[in-house]
């Protein structure tokens, strides 16, 4: 009988002291926190790793993660500047910095938050038109933000960012806007489309006028070649004219006069030959024949020293 009481006590003595290992030994998981209270009243706050408490004395209040929390904000309707009712929801970042004061600072951080989260985005939205709430979504988030971490400081909160994650105005708004924007997109087509065909006629004019203005450049340059060519062809037969003049006027003295004689008898009677060998019907002088007659008459008007010289020298050069 002794025995059974004396191991009676020894089980008794093995669960009190397990009891006050547990309540005494403590191991707190990385990135949280565990407020400990001494007799009902704040003592310290226990991060990651192995912590002895004081059986029956000291008591884990709260546990607090540090890592980041998510919060979704709930839709609500909020009011725009220019009195158009949108349904916008979100999505609220935050993390507990002082574990202690989000437990004795605010009775719910994370429906304080988000309390606080949907009354700064209506003031923001109050001061924008709908038309900038589509395009100012950093800003009102920035805005936000702003507000949510001043007021959460006190709790120990910090609020890192805000993400509006729907804007839903409504159906008619909705529709006139789809009319608006297919409106402008008409408009920005009609606007390219005539630009597009402008600059098509000035590149049509340009390439007209360059066309002209190149072709009357090559005509300019033909009628120079051609005039060119004119004048070197003049000057040649000129040359060749009075180089056969000389040697003409060799035999006959150097008389510039008698040689002129001989190359107008010579191309009279050439030319008389072709008119009676085509058969043409001419009315000609009754001296026509008078060869001698013809090349006196034509060297009254030579004189010596007008026109030609008496002596024919050679061309130089």
């Amino acid at each position: 009988m002794e025995i059974v009481n004396s191991f009676g006590w020894l089980f008794l003595l093995a669960v009190l002291v397990i009891i006050i290992l547990v309540k005494t030994a403590v191991v707190v998981p990385n990135q949280s926190a565990f407020i400990v209270e001494r007799l009902g009243k704040f003592s310290k706050v226990l991060y990651a790793g192995f912590h002895i408490l004081v059986p029956f004395v000291d008591v884990i209040a709260y546990r607090r993660s540090l890592k980041e929390q998510v919060l979704d904000v709930p839709k609500q309707t909020c009011i725009t500047r220019d009195n158009v009712s949108v349904d916008i929801d979100g999505v609220l970042y935050l993390q507990i910095i002082t574990p202690e004061k989000s437990a004795y600072g605010i009775s719910d951080y994370e429906w304080g938050a988000i309390q606080l989260a949907q009354t700064s985005l209506r003031s923001v939205i109050g001061t924008l038109e709908l038309d900038r709430t589509f395009e100012e979504r950093t800003r009102i988030n920035q805005d936000v933000v702003e507000a949510l971490d001043a007021a959460t400081s006190p709790w120990g909160v910090k609020v890192l960012r805000y993400e509006i994650r729907d804007i839903t105005p409504p159906i008619t708004v909705m529709e006139a806007m789809e009319k608006q924007m297919r409106a402008e997109r008409e408009k920005r087509a009609a606007i390219a489309q005539s630009e597009g065909e402008m600059q098509s006629r000035i590149n049509l004019a340009e390439g007209a006028k360059a066309a002209a203005i190149a072709q009357s450049e090559g005509e300019k340059q033909a009628i120079i070649n051609q005039a060119e060519g004119e004048a070197a062809q003049i000057r040649t037969v000129a040359q060749a004219t009075a180089e056969g003049l000389r040697i003409v006027g060799e035999p006959l003295g150097n008389d510039s006069v008698a040689a002129a004689q001989l190359r107008l008898a010579e191309a009279y009677i050439t030319q008389f030959g072709h008119i009676a060998k085509q058969g043409n019907s001419l009315i000609i002088p009754a001296d026509i024949a008078d060869t001698a007659g013809m090349v006196a008459a034509v060297s009254k008007i030579i004189k010596p020293g007008e026109g030609l010289n008496k002596n024919i020298s050679r061309p130089q050069g």
